[in-house]
């Protein structure tokens, strides 16, 4: 062989190297075609629990915090108190907005809109002294 030489000054014997074929197996992929309405159901219920989680851990907050401002007495403790309190009615109403969003996505319903608005745009090429004629005939008919 080759490193006989080698093996020899080393005082190593060689030893059979199998020879196995590596096969790269490629991962299945798996696509998940989901439709828009699946999607917007997940994404809807998903926001939905994140804002009633977010409404109750400030509800527990404003609590805590008007105790603390009650047994101190600080101003600063009350002016927190009412930040977290407004932030917590904010919450809310995001979860009241999210909802007329779902609502107003599902009567879109994929439909494209349709053209109702119609500009007509008239346009009087003359001279003021025509359009005066015009103006006065068109008058006397009514």
């Amino acid at each position: 062989m080759k490193y006989d030489e080698i093996d020899d000054a080393l005082d190593i014997t060689p030893t059979e190297v199998k020879s196995e074929k590596i096969v790269k197996k490629e991962p299945e992929v798996t696509e998940v075609v989901t439709s828009t309405q699946e999607q917007l159901k997940k994404d809807y219920e998903y926001t939905r629990g994140n804002l009633y989680s977010l409404i109750e851990k400030g509800q527990e907050a404003v609590d805590g915090i008007l105790e603390l401002a009650q047994e101190s007495d600080s101003p600063r403790a009350f002016e927190v108190a009412g930040q977290l309190i407004k932030h917590v009615g904010d919450v809310a109403d995001k979860l009241v907005d999210l909802q007329k969003k779902v609502k107003d996505i599902e009567k879109d319903d994929g439909k494209s809109p349709k053209a109702t608005n119609v500009t007509n745009n008239a346009v009087f090429f003359g001279s003021t002294a025509d359009l005066q004629k015009f103006l006065k005939n068109n008058g006397d008919s009514k």
